[in-house]
This record gives structure tokens, C-alpha cells and sequence, in this order.
């Protein structure tokens, strides 16, 4: 019998492999349903799942009837209903403050650190692999900006052994995708120079 659960998009993109590392962490049988990114794939809304949805986004899961893009709510949703004990990703020690906390950190995660880090995996990694020249301009003024989150991260984790509090959750997983790729470029150096992020 095929898994109630497929998620649709490619597992190198670090955004499926979020909702991966999720599935995984709780033990959820899944069927990952390769998609084409060449062949614009992705444009498609995932092959029609969400006909209603502009930003055709990748991933997207399937659970049964619900139909969910955006790898953070993926990552909320399939820690909540599949892995009772990996409440502790989503709340830390299960107060209202803690969960408030990874909630902060994973806000942080999509909106300051992505970002930066992204464009410089892009034109690092991705526009040469394409045959392209990188734009050196672009790395540049993302180096910089990322140079500004992780002085805040080092802070951080100079009080706190993880983002969100003293338990690993949901908020430190999140970095593991994009960065798996951002240390394989000339770049890695920005977080091994700081004695806390390492």
C-alpha cells in the first residue's frame, strides 16, 4: 500500500529537504514524488495540487486530504501530528515563553538568515553548475548581510546553547538544509570564525 503522505518537489532543494528531515524525525512513511525542475515542474502548481495557489510553491505534502506548501508550516504540521514526543521541536520545555521562542527563532530563520544565505548558495554553487558566471556583486552584499545575522546568532548562542533555549527544536533543524550547501562554498568561514554558531 502507497504512503498517505507524498511530498512533491526534489530532495536537493533545502526546502523539501526541510519537510524531509521533519518526516523523517517523526517517522512518517512518505513517498517523495520527484519533480522536474528543468522542466518547470515546480511552475505547475505540483502538477495541479494546488490549482487555486500563484506561487506555485515546492514542496508541497499531501496528508490525506489536506494539502499544505511552505516548508515551515509543513515542518509545524507533521511534528504536531505525528511525533507527540517532538512537541519539545515546537515548544522547547513546553511553556507558552519557549514556544514563543523557537516561534522568534524560526521567523529569524525565514526572514533575515535564508535570504542572504541563499543568494550566495545560488550564485556559489547553482549559476556555475548551470554554466553560468556568478554575480560577485550579489555574493558581496549578501556576505555582508549574513555577516550581520550571524553576530546575532553568536550572541545568542553565547547565553543559550540552542536559537530558541537550552533543547534543540524545530529552529536550529531549520538551518540544517541551506546550510548543508552554504558550507561547501569559499564562504563556510563566516560561521567557522564565530566561536558560538560553530
Amino acid at each position: 500500500m502507497a504512503p498517505a503522505v507524498k511530498v512533491y518537489g526534489w530532495a536537493m532543494w533545502p526546502f523539501v529537504a526541510r519537510a524531509l528531515l521533519c518526516l523523517e524525525e517523526a517517522r512518517v512513511e512518505y513517498e517523495l514524488v520527484a519533480m522536474n525542475p528543468e522542466a518547470g515542474d515546480h511552475l505547475r502548481s505540483a502538477l495541479g495540487l494546488l490549482r487555486q495557489e500563484p506561487l506555485r510553491p515546492v514542496p508541497v505534502l499531501e496528508d490525506g486530504d489536506l494539502t499544505l506548501f511552505e516548508s515551515h508550516a509543513i515542518a509545524r504540521h507533521v511534528l504536531r501530528k505525528y511525533k507527540s514526543e517532538a512537541l519539545e521541536l515546537l515548544a522547547g520545555d513546553g511553556s507558552p515563553e519557549a514556544a514563543a521562542m523557537v516561534d522568534v527563532w524560526l521567523e529569524v530563520v525565514a526572514q533575515q538568515h535564508h535570504a542572504p544565505t541563499g543568494a550566495i548558495m545560488l550564485q556559489c554553487i547553482v549559476v556555475p553548475l548551470r554554466g553560468g558566471m556568478r554575480d560577485q556583486a550579489v555574493v558581496d552584499e549578501n556576505v555582508a548581510k549574513l555577516r550581520k545575522v550571524l553576530e546575532v546568532y553568536e550572541a545568542r548562542l553565547s547565553t543559550s546553547r540552542y536559537v530558541a533555549g537550552e533543547s534543540l527544536t524545530l529552529a536550529d533543524l531549520s538551518h540544517f538544509p541551506m546550510m548543508r550547501y552554504f558550507m561547501d562554498t569559499e564562504y563556510a568561514a563566516l560561521v567557522e570564525e564565530l566561536r558560538h554558531v560553530t
